[in-house]
């Protein structure tokens, strides 16, 4: 039986700036349906990253660290003949998004001693420089897929 196709809901963007990266990374800080809170912790680490960077749009600077914590490969776990291979597969642009803003925010929230909008302005200013534990995330992801690269026949 085939799987039930899943739907693809058409984000709003977001009321300060307009962008639906945003809305993304706001939808990703919120907890327990609390987006007032997570929307001010997003909004307050962008105003960060305007004072501290000194740029006028601190939405470039959001999307640098994407584009530099975004992974083009992965390694997916396939079974062939009673073994577990590591598959190296190409990374659709959604989920290269979705696993470049997971990265951030996850590296943010290990940081101890902070408030969170000030963890996710230094991580997103790091990633931005090609720097921090987002940006280290990617790298391993492409080392696991080049070491992996043996097994790339058994995609299909």
């Amino acid at each position: 039986m085939r799987r039930k196709i899943n739907i693809k809901r058409d984000l709003q963007p977001d009321m300060k700036y307009q962008s639906e990266k945003v809305t993304k990374l706001i939808n990703y800080i919120m907890f327990d349906g609390k987006k007032n809170t997570a929307r001010k912790a997003v909004y307050d680490c962008l105003d960060i990253i305007k004072a501290q960077a000194k740029v006028e749009n601190p939405i470039e600077v959001f999307e640098a660290a994407l584009n530099n914590t975004a992974p083009n490969v992965e390694v997916r776990s396939r079974r062939v003949g009673g073994a577990n291979y590591q598959v190296p597969v190409e990374v659709r642009p959604e989920r290269r998004q979705a696993l470049s803003i997971k990265w951030i925010i996850t590296a943010a929230r290990a940081k101890k001693g902070k408030p969170i909008s000030v963890k996710l302005a230094e991580e997103i200013m790091a990633a931005a420089k090609n720097e921090g534990e987002a940006v280290k995330k990617r790298e391993n992801t492409h080392k696991m897929a080049e070491a992996n690269k043996a097994f790339a026949h058994f995609a299909w």
